[in-house]
């Protein structure tokens, strides 16, 4: 059974191959693709969407696509990830421009972080962050996970300079009572 996590203005859902229109334009975004890749032709953005959809398949969790309630429209995909050789179970971001700075990065991956926490039952998450990305520090800092430092990623990351951000489940715990 697929998962679907729904918030108060969103739904989490794994990603679909109709998730292309709106998954191409984030992915040619220059700005929102700043600490992502760089933006990508809609070519890449279907590998993109076909990753994201394999790691549902492969792993049994990927990142949801994010679709706004009150539109139907799809606005970002974030969620558990942890492709071959990465540093750790990871908790990801990322939103369409047009749906930055309304709090739906804060409520929908509080959504993803309870879903690998309580649904797949990890122990620990962490977020990387590019070392320049401050509303992502700032996010990961809301969501209670503190700077673990710097990490090495696998290629074809090897040259970005991250940091880690992180906590354990039984802090993410602690933090909803």
């Amino acid at each position: 059974m697929d998962p679907v996590l729904e918030t108060e203005r969103l739904i989490l859902r794994r990603p679909v191959e109709s998730d292309l229109a709106g998954w191409a334009d984030f992915a040619a975004d220059e700005t929102v693709m700043r600490f992502l890749g760089g933006p990508q032709p809609r070519s890449m953005a279907w590998r993109s969407l076909a990753t994201q959809a394999g790691s549902w398949v492969l792993k049994g969790y990927g990142m949801f696509s994010v679709i706004e309630r009150a539109t139907g429209r799809w606005i970002g995909r974030l969620g558990p990830w942890q492709p071959a050789d990465w540093p750790g179970p990871e908790i990801g971001w990322g939103l369409a421009r047009e749906a930055q700075g309304k709090g739906y990065a804060f409520e929908a991956t509080t959504a993803a972080i309870n879903f690998a926490v309580d649904t797949l039952g990890w122990s620990s998450f962490i977020h990387c962050v590019d070392l320049q990305n401050k509303p992502s520090m700032a996010l990961a800092a809301r969501l209670g996970s503190t700077n673990l430092g710097p990490a090495k990623m696998p290629a074809p990351h090897a040259d970005d300079e991250i940091n880690l951000w992180g906590q354990t489940a039984a802090q993410w715990k602690n933090r909803r009572v």
